[in-house]
C-alpha cells in the first residue's frame, strides 16, 4: 500500500498520541475506574457545554439497547482497514451526515462523532458480539424503534444514533453523563439507581458495570478531542 507523505506524518502524530493514552481509552490505564477524575473531566465539559442546548425533545419512547464499545485505535481508524473509513486528524467520511443529523436532533456533532468513534471506530459494518450493528451500534429492536431499516446504512445508522441520544439527553434534562450511561447500559440500569443528573451519576458510578464506567470516560475524552 503506497502512503504519501502527509499521510505518514499523521500516521505518525497518531502513534505518539496513542502512546501517551490521550486517545486510546484502553482498559489497562489507571483513571478509567477513578470517579474522582472522571468527576473532574465531567464537570470543566459541562462547564464548557453549559447553555449550549444540547437536547431537544424527539417523539417516541425507545426501548434501551445493551451496546458494546469497542477498542479504538487510531492507527487502523486511519488505514481504513476492516471497514473501517475514519481519516485523519478531525475528518471523518462521514461529517456531512453527522453534521445534518445533529442539526435535525438537538445534539452536538463532537458528541456524535465521539459514541461514532467509541462505539465503532468509525467501521459501518462493526457487528458486536451481542448483535449491535453499524456506526453507533444500534441493536435490531432499537434500531426499527428509531425507524432504522438498515443499519449498515451509514446515513440511517447516524439518524437513528443522534435521535436516540436527542431522546436520552431530554429523558435526563441535558446531562450528558447521564444520557451516555443509559445509551451503553440501558436507561432502566440508570433509572433503577436513581440517577437523574450528572452530579449523582459521579457519585453512584461505582454501582454501574465497569465497562459503562470506562465508556462514559472515554467519550467525554473522545468528544474533548473533536471539538479542540
Amino acid at each position: 500500500m503506497n502512503i504519501n507523505p502527509n499521510t505518514m506524518k499523521e500516521l505518525l502524530q497518531l502513534q505518539l498520541l496513542n502512546k501517551m493514552s490521550f486517545l486510546s481509552g484502553d482498559d489497562q490505564t489507571g483513571d478509567m475506574g477513578d470517579t474522582g477524575s472522571f468527576s473532574d473531566l465531567l464537570n470543566d465539559i459541562l462547564s464548557q457545554a453549559s447553555g449550549n442546548g444540547d437536547a431537544s425533545s424527539a417523539a417516541g419512547a425507545v426501548k434501551a439497547s445493551s451496546l458494546k464499545p469497542m477498542a479504538y485505535n487510531p492507527l487502523l481508524a486511519s488505514l481504513s482497514q476492516d471497514g473501517s473509513e475514519a481519516l485523519s486528524g478531525h475528518e471523518t467520511a462521514y461529517d456531512s451526515i453527522i453534521q445534518e443529523a445533529s442539526r435535525f436532533h438537538g445534539v452536538e456533532s463532537s458528541l456524535v462523532k465521539a459514541v461514532i468513534d467509541a462505539e465503532s471506530s468509525f467501521n459501518s459494518r462493526a457487528v458486536s458480539g451481542a448483535g449491535a450493528k453499524g456506526l453507533m451500534q444500534l441493536m435490531d429492536q432499537t434500531g426499527r424503534g428509531l425507524g432504522v431499516t438498515n443499519p449498515f446504512d451509514p446515513s440511517q445508522n447516524i439518524q437513528g444514533g443522534a435521535r436516540y441520544l436527542s431522546n436520552l439527553l431530554s429523558k435526563y434534562n441535558g446531562n450528558q453523563g447521564v444520557a451516555l450511561a443509559a445509551y451503553n447500559a440501558g436507561p432502566g440500569r440508570v433509572d433503577r439507581l436513581g440517577i437523574t443528573n450528572d452530579k449523582e451519576l459521579v457519585s453512584k458510578l461505582h454501582l454501574l458495570p465497569s465497562e459503562t464506567q470506562q465508556y462514559v470516560n472515554k467519550v467525554m475524552k473522545l468528544k474533548q478531542h473533536y471539538e479542540a
